[in-house]
């Protein structure tokens, strides 16, 4: 089938790279056992929610999984039979006093929690839940598209998380693929510590962790038909992920650290309002298109034009000043993920502000992913498959 040939062909072109030694060691870095090949063509997606589905039990996997660990959300693709099915938690926490009363209540109503020391912790949708009644923000495990060095227990929680979507492979070893960020610009955090981590984490649950570069991810689950050649910027909670890719191979890699919660944070900041509740309106009410009919959408306008700029200026003197970019005479898609880029709108606004930029490259124009808050963990599963298929 055509969609057997593109992945034969992606399969192809890394293990061609691999020879020649020049796979970035961020994109693959372990090789496994075999598996059976996803067939792309019939590749749908369904989604279990995590509490706001009230999904009693995570899934065992038996196969490979793709997973994207990220400040907003933790999502989990794996293939079913000629499925992707991906499994999304909210990647938040509140805590509580400890008091049996508060155990009661918590165990009574099925909110997802866990005991350390003299607080529960609340995490998933249920703290959302929590931050908007007690009209307070939310805590976070991730910051920036890190491990929060502030939140000392923040590990717990991404392990809570992800404990509440999958459960430890049916075969020992099972391969796992998980999405790390690009090397922030002028940022903060450790991305070697958040990797490694994960990957002590991970391996202890029974897996066989192997990391896929973020934006890469994207190119992966979006550009089969470019050839896998193409800018995949994945705009999440914390950072805005950016990947050059020519021909499967990530040339350029960046993130800058100014994304969703800077929006939340500073529209906040400026209009008097918790970040969670700014959140909630940007997710559920938010169009770019649309004028601003009062403070808090005009402040969204503002600070999304702000982090659209931020990126382009980033990129534009990336591209600029790389020694590493191929020759290439088509021009090259950009194609747009993540939570922050799902607004109605955004497209057409991207597109409007970057032609407003003299890029070095031909810019072939600027797509949404077809399932934007998925596509990073589905571009992981691409290489979980395409792994353990080798």
């Amino acid at each position: 089938m055509e969609n057997d040939n593109e992945l034969e062909k992606l399969q192809g072109r890394l293990s061609e790279l691999k020879k020649q030694g020049t796979m970035a060691s961020s994109f693959v870095e372990d090789k496994m056992g075999a598996a059976q090949p996803v067939d792309r063509q019939k590749v749908t997606s369904k989604t279990a929610e995590g509490s706001e589905a009230r999904q009693k039990k995570a899934i065992i996997p038996t196969g490979p999984v793709g997973l994207d660990v990220g400040t907003s959300h933790i999502i989990a693709a794996c293939k079913d039979r000629n499925h992707i099915d991906t499994y999304k938690q909210l990647n938040a926490f509140f805590t509580l006093p400890k008091s049996n009363f508060a155990r009661n209540i918590l165990s009574k109503n099925d909110i997802l929690h866990f005991e350390m020391g003299n607080h529960f912790y609340i995490y998933g949708y249920s703290a959302q839940e929590f931050a908007l009644m007690f009209h307070v923000n939310t805590r976070r495990s991730i910051k920036k598209g890190l491990l929060s060095a502030e939140e000392k227990d923040s590990i717990y929680v991404v392990q809570a998380a992800v404990n509440s979507l999958i459960q430890p492979p049916k075969q020992f070893g099972e391969t796992l693929c998980f999405a790390t960020p690009g090397e922030p610009l002028q940022g903060t955090g450790s991305l070697v510590y958040h990797e490694s981590i994960l990957k002590r984490f991970l391996t202890g649950m029974g897996y066989t962790p192997i990391s896929i570069n973020e934006g890469m991810a994207v190119v992966l689950a979006e550009l089969s038909d470019y050839d896998y050649t193409g800018i995949g910027i994945s705009m999440g909670g914390g950072m805005c992920n950016v990947c050059v890719s020519y021909l499967s191979f990530p040339v350029i890699t960046f993130s800058i650290q100014k994304a969703g919660d800077y929006i939340d944070s500073m529209v906040g900041l400026s209009v008097d309002e918790p970040a969670t509740k700014i959140q909630s309106i940007k997710e559920k009410n938010f169009d770019m298109l649309k004028e601003p009919k009062d403070r808090i959408s005009t402040a969204l306008h503002i600070f999304y034009e702000d982090v659209i700029h931020s990126l382009l200026k980033s990129l534009q003197r990336i591209l600029s000043s790389s020694e590493h970019l191929p020759m290439i005479s088509k021009p090259m898609p950009i194609v747009l993920s993540g939570g922050t880029a799902m607004p109605a709108g955004c497209e057409e606004k991207f597109q409007k502000i970057l032609q407003s930029y003299d890029m070095p490259i031909q810019i072939e124009g600027v797509h949404i992913a077809k399932d934007p808050l998925n596509a990073t963990a589905k571009g992981a599963l691409i290489m979980a498959l395409t792994e353990v298929t080798e």
